[in-house]
């Protein structure tokens, strides 16, 4: 399952750097791509993670709108829906909120209801993630909302290469695609092939081998998982993180084969754990590897609670490094 891309040149980019790089990339192959957001040009986002495209491509290509997010994304359909490949940028997750009726009853939908005549081939670029002392309207992950919807592929990315690798992908897929990065993962570095190469959706990534109890981490909640591993070695005890990438569609033959091997699972995600993407990445390994299991499956998400501006308390809502490993040792000893 492991999929690390092969090239002749591998740089060391920041996670923000990889989705710029897919971004240039994709703009200068297809003159059909187009970026459309709030502050995407000269500012370059919030977060600087578009900083010199318009530069390049010009503000034909790279286009400033207006604050309105149902407006931004309603465009965009219809622009995918003609023959476009827009990226459509939203600022924040938290205003998904704004764009689920383009996104839920128009763009999940427009290829079945109009039976196959037309596509859709948006992409949406979020954000999520708390402990960024951005308060309860802009650190929420709500990926397990748009997970809910036929006809809308989710994208998670963890690392830098996965996030330009799986961008491509997403721009090139002929369906709407919710790619959505982790605010906490902008400034993570890690090699990145350079020049082409994609990552198919529905192939989870062995991020850590491992024997005795598998995790599975969504997101940013893979270095979670990955330190915790790194606690558990050094008391005998081999945890393999396997990151699924995209939840739509979701790999489940790799994750059960990984739960099938160790006997044991934990999901770690970032949702709220009422209703959310652990719930139903748990019950898909609870389902698929019932009689391989020494367990039951555990899962640790974002408590049920809006994010409090309080760092202390912020901080207390999301699952760690300990509160992982302190599960894996429940799980592995009994």
């Amino acid at each position: 399952m492991s999929s690390a891309p092969s090239a002749q040149v591998v740089l060391e980019l920041t996670f923000a750097q990889a989705i710029n790089a897919a971004l240039k990339e994709e703009l200068a192959r297809d003159p059909a791509v187009f970026i459309l957001g709030e502050d995407v040009a000269e500012a370059g986002t919030p977060f600087k993670v578009l900083a010199g495209l318009v530069e390049e491509f010009g503000p034909e290509r790279v286009l400033d709108s207006p604050i309105s997010e149902a407006g931004i994304t309603g465009l965009g359909v219809g622009a995918a829906m003609t023959g476009l490949r827009p990226v459509v940028d939203i600022m924040f997750g938290d205003f998904l909120t704004l764009v689920m009726d383009q996104l839920a009853n128009q763009a999940a939908k427009t290829h079945y209801m109009s039976g196959g005549k037309l596509n859709v081939p948006l992409t949406l670029r979020t954000t999520m993630g708390a402990t960024r002392r951005s308060a309860a309207q802009h650190s929420q992950s709500l990926h397990a909302w748009v997970a809910h919807v036929p006809g809308l592929k989710v994208v998670l990315p963890s690392t830098p290469a996965d996030a330009k690798g799986l961008l491509k992908t997403a721009i090139r897929d002929d369906n709407p695609v919710v790619f959505i990065e982790d605010k906490m993962d902008y400034a993570v570095k890690g090699e990145v092939p350079d020049g082409e190469y994609t990552i198919p959706f529905g192939v989870a990534d062995v991020k850590r081998p491992g024997e005795d109890v598998t995790v599975v981490a969504t997101s940013s909640m893979v270095r979670v998982a990955l330190a915790a591993a790194e606690q558990l070695e050094a008391e005998g005890i081999s945890a393999e993180v396997i990151d699924p990438r995209t939840l739509v569609p979701l790999d489940v033959n790799g994750l059960v084969s990984s739960a099938q091997k160790t006997g044991r699972a934990i999901v770690v995600d970032e949702g709220h754990r009422g209703y959310g993407a652990s719930a139903e990445l748990a019950a898909v390994i609870a389902e698929g590897a019932f009689w391989g299991l020494d367990a039951p499956v555990r899962r640790l998400a974002a408590l049920d609670v809006p994010i409090p501006f309080s760092p202390p308390l912020e901080d207390a809502t999301v699952p760690t490094p300990d509160l992982v490993a302190q599960t894996a040792r429940e799980l592995v000893r009994g």
